[in-house]
């Protein structure tokens, strides 16, 4: 009798079980468990069920903290797939990230992967700079932390401007040919103007010559436009240089902040 008893509480268990491992709808993985910065991540997955017209809902987390949101078309097999680039500011912890999927009402898959910003990335190139009139001229560089979207000459303020991703606090370094752009009074040299979203920043010359200036730049996470300001630019502009590098300073001294708390 106890046996029959037993019995049967096995099989009412083994019935209410198999049921909830049925509703598990949806998972998820990753190509890999560890990334690095400029990685693709390819996250994948299955539906047991495929809802008509739904999506998959895919979020990234770092610490409670939503990095990224993405909707995922479902196939026809109940397979999704989906690429995330990690590269900008909010890749810029290192540690563990955790990527949620939700599919539908309640169903829920997560899984974990490792990050770092890896603060050694560094590139050192030529940038061409195309300047309307007068060609191209090459700017040696090396950038640490970050990546040179663009860089170009604006004749109006007589300055080099350099668009960066910065991923990372970290460096560039320019080195800057006279022909282009330069900072005199007379025959002697000046201190360019340095300014990064707005506002003013100290920077090093470490090396001046006949032919070029080479400046180092401090930037921070998230930091994207610099303005090298100088007093001539290609020689059709003239050295109308110490008016308006006076007015230049006292403009940014007016209507910026300096940060020269920024290490150099």
């Amino acid at each position: 009798m106890k046996t029959e008893i037993i019995f049967g509480f096995l099989i009412l268990i083994i019935g209410f079980t198999i049921p909830v491992f049925a509703e598990s709808l949806i998972s998820v993985e990753t190509d890999s468990k560890s990334y690095t910065v400029g990685d693709i991540i390819i996250i994948s997955g299955n539906v047991s069920t495929v809802i008509n017209n739904t999506p998959v809902t895919m979020q990234i987390f770092k610490e409670n903290n939503m990095i990224q949101i993405a909707q995922i078309i479902v196939a026809e097999d109940g397979s999704y797939s989906n690429s995330v680039l990690t590269s900008g500011v909010l890749w810029s912890k290192v540690g563990e990230y955790t990527i949620k999927v939700t599919y539908g009402a309640g169903n829920i898959a997560e899984t974990l992967i490792n990050f770092s910003p890896n603060q050694e990335i560094s590139t050192a190139d030529n940038f061409v700079v195309n300047v309307e009139g007068y060609g191209t001229f090459d700017i040696k560089y090396s950038i640490l932390g970050g990546i040179i979207k663009n860089m170009s000459l604006d004749k109006e303020i007589l300055a080099l401007t350099v668009n960066i991703e910065s991923i990372n606090e970290g460096f560039i370094s320019l080195e800057i040919p006279r022909e282009i752009i330069d900072a005199k009074n007379q025959d002697d040299d000046e201190k360019f103007i340095v300014i990064i979203d707005g506002i003013q920043v100290p920077y090093q010359e470490t090396i001046s010559d006949s032919n070029s200036r080479l400046i180092t730049i401090n930037f921070e996470t998230g930091d994207s436009y610099i303005e090298v300001i100088g007093t001539s630019v290609i020689p059709e502009f003239g050295s109308i240089a110490v008016m308006i590098l006076a007015a230049a300073i006292m403009s940014t001294v007016l209507i910026t902040r300096n940060k020269f708390n920024r290490h150099i």
